[in-house]
């Protein structure tokens, strides 16, 4: 084979390969936009309500949100599966002492078909026993089942 054409082939086949690897690189993270804006809605609604309960220490309006079946993973605290022992440790840590403010503009919601829907967003704690901390933004992740229209938390996953 002549070193032009040996040359020319070498030059073809790295501009293709070149180009490939650029099509299949994804350019940037686009915004979110939810797919099921009627379904964002509904979930948006319920975290502002189950988060309002939580806010002002209404534990029956959490326990009617918690599935029975509740599971709880906090990258501090660890499993937690029994719904009373949430409810409990809300009552003893939370109630009094600490608020949570969302991240506005940070949920995103996503339908499970079958099941119901996965939401994700940031949002972070005041707590007035430490009035000087300045609190961070934490990652969390709710599933939400949709029990015959009544919407469930049957997962959380709270990082810090």
């Amino acid at each position: 084979m002549k070193p032009a054409l040996f040359a020319l082939l070498l030059l073809t086949a790295s501009f293709f390969s070149c180009t490939a690897v650029k099509r299949n690189k994804p350019d940037q993270v686009r915004p979110y936009i939810p797919a099921d804006q009627e379904l964002y809605e509904a979930i948006v609604g319920i975290d502002r309500a189950f988060f309002d309960a939580y806010n002002t220490c209404d534990l029956e309006k959490q326990a009617s949100i918690y599935a029975d079946a509740i599971e709880f993973y906090h990258d501090q605290g660890g499993l937690s599966t029994s719904k009373q022992d949430i409810l409990d440790a809300t009552e003893r840590n939370i109630c009094g002492k600490v608020t949570r403010e969302l991240v506005a503009g940070s949920i995103e919601v996503y339908p499970i078909k079958g099941y119901g829907a996965v939401e994700m967003g940031f949002h972070q704690f005041h707590n007035s026993q430490e009035p000087e901390a300045i609190p961070t933004p934490s990652k969390f992740v709710i599933m939400w089942k949709d029990d015959g229209g009544k919407w469930e938390i049957t997962k959380v996953i709270s990082l810090h």
